[in-house]
């Protein structure tokens, strides 16, 4: 595959034969909401729409509020983004303040699909390949069962968007 100068001016460890883009920029969505199996709502925790952030979570940027959002979605801390089996993994990075910075999904034992932002998602081999100054180092792994509740949850995604767009019309919003 042809490479992508823009991510690879971004991110150095980022090499042509080593990743692939999977989607086209999309503003609606972040890595955290892609983490999350999420494609229709840019997650981060502000509290205020167009945001979302899940309830009852701090609204920090702290790798413990992070943590916790994922928890609702049935992860658990683990120690390590090897490949397992039937296990779906989540590595968090943090930038050089300890502020969570970027999210990757696990996608198979040589694969791991991340949201560049605004820009493309992307599969790449490592989680190395994202490391440095923009997103820093890895420093959190989570993991749940695959098939957990990621079908409900983005089921529940679409409904809540449908319910929302209603009002909206409703109230001429």
């Amino acid at each position: 595959m042809a490479g992508l100068p823009h991510l690879e001016a971004l991110f150095p460890n980022l090499l042509p034969d080593k990743y692939e883009k999977t989607s086209e920029p999309d503003p609606r969505y972040n890595c955290i909401a892609w983490a999350a199996d999420d494609n229709l709502r840019w997650w981060e925790p502000v509290g205020m729409a167009p945001y979302y952030w899940p309830p009852n979570v701090p609204l920090e940027y702290t790798l413990a509020s992070y943590i916790e959002a994922f928890e609702q979605l049935g992860y658990e801390k683990c120690d390590d983004g090897k490949y397992t089996p039937g296990i779906e993994k989540i590595a968090i990075y943090v930038d050089r303040h300890g502020a969570p910075s970027h999210a990757a999904r696990q996608r198979g034992p040589l694969k791991w699909t991340s949201k560049l932002g605004e820009m493309e998602d992307i599969d790449h081999a490592t989680l190395d390949e994202l490391v440095g100054n923009r997103y820093g180092n890895v420093a959190q792994f989570l993991r749940r069962r695959l098939g957990h509740s990621s079908t409900l949850y983005r089921l529940l995604t679409v409904v809540l968007r449908v319910i929302q767009k209603c009002t909206n019309r409703l109230f001429g919003r």
